[in-house]
């Protein structure tokens, strides 16, 4: 039965490796899906089969009490709030694997060798940390809790001084082996402390970074946790799954213009007052849907930008319906993404696929900057931070050094959004004010419905 059970976790270890191959590209990324769940399931029955595994009923509870719970949010939960599911997994993952070494320490504390006194405070610390680290990114995504960072003074040293204090409680309970009870509850309540302080001060245009970075943190726990209980198919799951968050946040950073440090630390996205756009000379040009839909007359080449306004609005399936019907005019359409469009990564890339809209229109930041100057018409969704020229031209912005689409290189700007409100970073827009911009102001749906109906009668 043992190397019946061994068999199954490689066949399940080969699922989650092909699992990552195959949704590295959309053309096979429902492979990848079938595959990360088989093994999954394969790897779950693996485990109930070991002959130490006792209390059925007690797993059965939980397996109801768990598929109550993320059937719902599977289901029922719209495309726009991926992200906070995500990030939500990422808690109840971490915190299951706090959990397990939690047990394991008070079941276990005395017999526990040095080496695995070292594993079970590592994956608790990283359990423990990712927990409260992603429940505050949920609050953040589903704007419970204020998107702008929350900042004050000192707050790196506070950062630094609570990380010491939980390596200084590990590495006393590691070399002073026994039962130490009250030093491992203060382990995980500053563990818990320092995931908080470790998110609190990040701003909304690093969320898909830190979404990506906790993923990571949540895989190291748990292939720590393999190690804890000598588990070779957790310790190759967690670190499949630690390794592919911190090579994919290590991407963001650098599409980004943004260091680890940056990201973890820094004040990105500072709270700035709204610009008034009747200070300074500043003109806000707006039209309606159907005034607006003259632009495409002329057009033949169109580049849509879609931003966490569409997902808002749940309107990618008509901007699926605009694109046919300027395709039917003969015009060129081209989506523009950003790596970090919405609030995760991949966010627009996943809304888009659920309209059916080619992944061949789809292009990447690098390869579509080149082509605004020779575009007709740019029709932004809702896309606010990512299209800011403050960020190539403002060195006082917070946004600086942040490579962005460079829509303001179009002929024409059709700008999509709800009011004049900054954008998750809490920024103000200078696309707003520019001269080739127009603003298209209502949700985001609407708008692209009239423009639809508009540019179909023409």
């Amino acid at each position: 039965m043992e190397n019946i059970i061994q068999f199954v976790y490689i066949c399940s270890a080969a699922l989650f490796i092909l699992s990552l191959k195959w949704m590295s590209e959309v053309k096979t990324s429902r492979w990848g899906n079938w595959a990360g769940s088989a093994g999954m399931a394969l790897a779950i029955v693996a485990t109930l089969l070991k002959p130490d595994i006792h209390g059925y009923l007690w797993i059965a509870i939980g397996i109801v009490i768990g598929a109550s719970i993320g059937t719902p949010m599977a289901v029922l939960m719209p495309m726009t709030a991926v992200p906070q599911r995500t990030a939500l997994s990422h808690a109840f993952g971490a915190l299951a694997a706090g959990l397990v070494g939690t047990t394991e320490y008070f079941l276990k504390a005395s017999q526990l060798s040095l080496p695995q006194l070292v594993v079970l405070s590592i994956e608790v610390f990283l359990g423990f940390l990712t927990f409260t680290g992603s429940l505050l990114a949920f609050g953040k995504l589903q704007e419970i809790i204020p998107t702008r960072p929350i900042l004050y003074p000192g707050r790196n040293y506070v950062s630094f001084s609570v990380f010491a204090f939980c390596l200084l409680l590990s590495a006393y309970m590691i070399f002073q082996a026994g039962y130490h009870p009250l030093l491992f509850i203060s382990l995980i309540i500053f563990s818990l402390l320092f995931g908080i302080l470790l998110v609190l001060p990040i701003g909304g245009a690093d969320m898909p970074t830190v979404i990506s970075i906790l993923n990571a943190y949540a895989g190291l726990s748990s292939s720590f946790m393999g190690f804890l209980l000598n588990n070779k198919l957790l310790i190759i799951a967690g670190a499949l799954d630690g390794s592919s968050g911190l090579i994919l946040s290590i991407q963001m950073c650098k599409a980004m213009n943004r260091s680890f440090t940056n990201v973890l630390f820094g004040g990105m996205g500072q709270v700035i007052d709204v610009v008034d756009p009747s200070r300074d000379g500043k003109v806000v040009k707006s039209l309606s849907p159907k005034e607006a839909s003259i632009l495409f007359e002329a057009a033949k080449k169109v580049v849509i930008v879609p931003g966490y306004g569409m997902a808002a609005a749940q309107a990618q399936h008509v901007v699926k319906e605009l694109t046919d019907v300027l395709e039917n005019k003969s015009i060129d359409v081209k989506f523009a993404i950003h790596p970090v469009a919405g609030r995760m990564p991949g966010h627009m890339n996943v809304l888009l696929a659920e309209a059916d809209v080619p992944y061949d229109k789809l292009v990447e930041m690098e390869e579509i900057n080149p082509l605004f100057p020779e575009t007709d018409v740019v029709l932004v969704v809702g896309a606010n931070d990512i299209t800011n020229p403050a960020a190539r031209k403002n060195p006082g912005s917070p946004l600086y050094g942040m490579p962005i689409l460079d829509v303001d290189k179009a002929k024409q700007i059709l700008f999509i959004k709800r009011s004049m409100s900054t954008g998750f970073a809490g920024i103000d827009n200078d696309l707003f004010y520019s001269p080739k911009t127009i603003m298209l102001f209502g949700d985001a749906k609407k708008v692209l419905n009239d423009l639809v109906v508009s540019i179909n009668s023409q």
